[in-house]
């Protein structure tokens, strides 16, 4: 009996027929329930055969590919006879390798790789249990000719779910032309620390904002409801890191996290519960670091009785790259990899990545008991449930046609979008938006001065977009003829070619950069305008994943000499607006005082050139917030919004307040908001109301406001935050134009864990506060009573 699927290719025009083993066995009939399907084959399967199912395939792709790279089937079945679980990223050719230096395969390649690797797992094994392909998809499918959106945290600036939503639907689209199946994205992870390099890929430091933005992101890429079978065109979304990541000892990735039980509930669960309760989501990633001793890899309280005990998770647990192994090589509590893996499985931990080196001895341990053959078969179990709910015993083939269509017109439309929303205005002294001259007018010159002019920084975990536009290129392509563009380099950041990948990282020389200094101020002696663009580079902002690979810093200050870039352009008496292209949010008090405007745009994607230029000359009116406050040095540090009363008192000789809040955001236009009013002032505990504002744009163009509720719970039996983020809401008003803005306040936003470590509702008074960001507020009061 054949399995047949059509490929939409010219050179593959013929139907992939497979001729599959056990063709009459239940777990190939697809009106079977999935639960039914999976017992049935669990129970055929050696031992071998289980473990194979939860290892996977990345460094070691040599040992089943051939000359090219191409998949050699005959490799496959030597090196790997009991089949193989999962291959990491088929995208790339040799795992993990920068690919400027071993470049990805082509879409069409990545598709015959994938087409050969799942007709010999189909085919050439015992039981034919196809491959699960995933890649890594953070801000767009990180592969050839996909689709590049602003970096996380742009997209968090956005503050608009149904943004994120569409765009990860996109991404899944991309993804499963390709024949791949599962992502390894979203991250919920709640960012408190900004020395932290991978700060860049979290959706901020709040875990309201974080949860909405993450379930937004898996119902891109899953669907929506909690059935977790894929629908046409969906992928299995991983959710990572459990948990306590983004707050590591030092700021330094994968250092201890010095992080309460009550502080795990209060800011780091929410938006994992959030997700896996709202959301069909498969997997969940476990974090690199401990908590209180534990690593994550091994804590059966985090894994076991939190995420599947009080949240009813049912999928898999997956390892993040390397980690189990890392119980024995870098957290030193077990002797071996053997070892790791026993404890790692134990504790909750299912499925191995991005290799099996902690769980390929899991048979001889088996049979050693020291894992139990019911615990193997779990892990078994839900691995096989996410492969049958994606669909790939049934159709697991790619669509070339449409494949071929990624990174196209809908692509660069939504990148665009993405890009001009997750712009944050930040200072505006009247400079913009920049005018361009009627035609036959006087062109005035700008002068577009910068490391990060004539680049398009996309961030970590990128994609190869078919044509990236830079923000000088941007701005030539808007302005034309109307103006004259000067550009100069200004400084160099780093050494090289900014390859996220690179190992070692060198400051750019500062003898040569005094010297191109001195060319870019004479280059805008002459200039009307100097745009100044600065910030990180993706060698400067990063994911410190090994000793000798570092992405975490001690400082928080522009890196090398921009800062006397801009104290020396400022000489000159000319406007200067401060363009930051960024993974961080630096510290710059020196530039928030002195430049006439700053515009945050973070790493805004593949139609960043486009969207920052419209920006500047008033095409596009900046309507993006802060999903982070922004310090004025690291000594602040930490320094989130949502501290407790008795932090923040204060400091000799600085200030205490940060250099721009959380949630901050200006615009060309101006809004007021009328004085909140709740559909009822007194509840009982756990029943539902609502805040209402009007918001009025006072000004002279259409623009969008963020509107922001809080709420603080003033007295209540253990310490609570100043004010928490209990809702929001991204409106577009015409001039003049007025909108009542409802919001609901959910009866989670007012529980607490209480000294008991219960959660509960305590009647009392709270106040509920609505603004344009977390400073700027007005307030009501709310009584809740028993």
């Amino acid at each position: 009996m054949a399995l047949t699927a059509p490929i939409a290719a010219p050179a593959m025009a013929q139907q992939v027929t497979v001729e599959r083993p056990m063709a009459d066995a239940p777990y190939w009939d697809s009106s079977l329930p999935v639960d039914q399907r999976v017992e049935d084959l669990l129970q055929r399967m050696t031992l071998e055969e289980k473990v194979a199912q939860i290892l996977t395939v990345w460094d070691s792709k040599a040992d089943i590919q051939g000359e090219g790279d191409v998949f050699d089937p005959a490799k496959a079945s030597k090196v790997y006879p009991n089949g193989i679980g999962q291959i990491a990223r088929p995208s790339d050719r040799l795992g993990p390798s920068s690919p400027r230096v071993v470049p990805r395969r082509s879409i069409e390649d990545s598709i015959q790789y994938v087409i050969d690797a799942q007709k010999w797992a189909m085919e050439n094994t015992r039981l034919g249990i196809p491959v699960l392909f995933h890649e890594e998809s953070l801000h767009g499918l990180a592969a050839k000719d996909a689709t590049a959106f602003p970096q996380a945290i742009g997209l968090a600036s956005t503050w608009d779910p149904e943004l994120i939503r569409e765009i990860n639907s996109l991404i899944a689209d991309e993804t499963r032309a390709r024949g791949v199946h599962s992502v390894l994205s979203p991250v919920v992870d709640v960012a408190r620390d900004p020395r932290w390099g991978r700060i860049e890929e979290t959706f901020g430091e709040d875990p309201y904002l974080v949860g909405e933005m993450g379930v937004a992101a898996v119902e891109g890429l899953s669907g929506t409801g909690t059935d977790p079978k894929l629908g046409k065109g969906k992928v299995l979304a991983t959710l990572k890191h459990m948990t306590g990541h983004g707050q590591p000892e030092s700021g330094t990735n994968v250092g201890p996290a010095q992080i309460s039980e009550r502080t795990l509930r209060e800011m780091f669960f929410p938006p994992f519960e959030q997700v896996v309760t709202r959301t069909p989501i498969e997997a969940v990633m476990a974090s690199y670091n401990e908590i209180d001793g534990i690593p994550s890899h091994s804590n059966a309280w985090l894994l076991k009785d939190v995420l599947r005990g009080e949240w009813g998770f049912k999928g898999a647990v997956v390892s993040d790259y390397y980690a189990i192994e890392d119980m024995a090589r870098l957290h030193k509590i077990v002797p071996d990899y053997k070892a790791a893996g026993e404890l790692a499985i134990n504790s909750g931990v299912d499925v191995d990545l991005p290799e099996g080196h902690g769980f390929e001895q899991l048979a001889a341990s088996v049979r050693e008991g020291k894992v139990s053959m019911d615990t193997l078969d779990t892990a078994v179990r839900r691995f096989l449930r996410m492969k049958f709910n994606a669909g790939l015993f049934d159709d697991p083939w790619p669509d070339l046609a449409k494949a071929k269509t990624s990174n196209g017109p809908e692509g660069v439309a939504l990148a665009r979008k993405a890009a001009e929303e997750s712009l944050v205005l930040l200072k505006n002294d009247g400079v913009l938006p920049l005018a361009l001259p009627a035609a036959g007018a006087a062109k005035p010159t700008i002068a577009v001065i910068g490391p990060n002019a004539d680049v398009a920084r996309l961030g970590g975990y990128y994609g190869e977009p078919r044509k990236s536009v830079t923000p000088l290129e941007g701005i030539r392509a808007l302005v034309g003829d109307r103006a004259k563009i000067v550009h100069s380099l200004g400084v160099e950041i780093t050494k090289g070619d900014d390859d996220w990948w690179d190992d070692p990282v060198e400051l750019g020389d500062p003898a040569e950069n005094r010297k191109r200094i001195a060319a870019a101020v004479e280059a805008a002696r002459g200039a009307d305008t100097i745009l100044l663009f600065i910030g990180d580079t993706e060698k400067t902002s990063r994911e410190g994943w090994a000793d000798s690979h570092l992405g975490d810093r001690t400082s928080l200050d522009l890196v090398g000499e921009q800062n006397e870039l801009f104290a020396e352009l400022k000489k000159l008496g000319k406007p200067i607006v401060a363009v930051l292209v960024n993974g961080r949010p630096p510290s710059y008090p020196t530039l928030a005082e002195e430049a006439d405007a700053i515009l945050e745009t973070w790493y805004a994607g593949e139609q960043q050139g486009t969207a920052i230029a419209d920006a500047l000359f008033g095409k596009v009116n900046p309507g993006g917030k802060l999903p982070v406050t922004v310090a004025r040095n690291v000594g602040q540090l930490p320094n989130f919004y949502n501290y407790k009363p008795s932090a923040r008192r204060g400091y000799l000789f600085d200030e205490v307040t940060p250099l721009y809040p959380f949630g901050f955001g200006l615009s060309y236009t101006n809004f007021e908001m009328s004085a909140p009013t709740l559909s009822a002032t007194t509840i009982k505990a756990g029943q539902p109301v609502t805040v209402t504002t009007t918001v009025t744009n006072t000004g002279d163009v259409a623009g969008d406001e963020v509107v922001q509720v809080y709420l603080r719970d003033e007295i209540s039996s253990v310490t609570r935050p100043v004010k928490e983020l209990a809702g929001f809401q991204r409106v577009t008003l015409q001039p003049g134009e007025s909108r009542a803005v409802s919001i609901p306040i959910e009866p989670r936003s007012l529980m607490m864990w209480n000294r008991e470590m219960e959660r509960v509702i305590e009647p009392g008074d709270f106040t509920i506060m609505v603004g344009p960001n977390s400073q700027d507020l007005q307030d009501v009061t709310l009584t809740v009573v028993p």
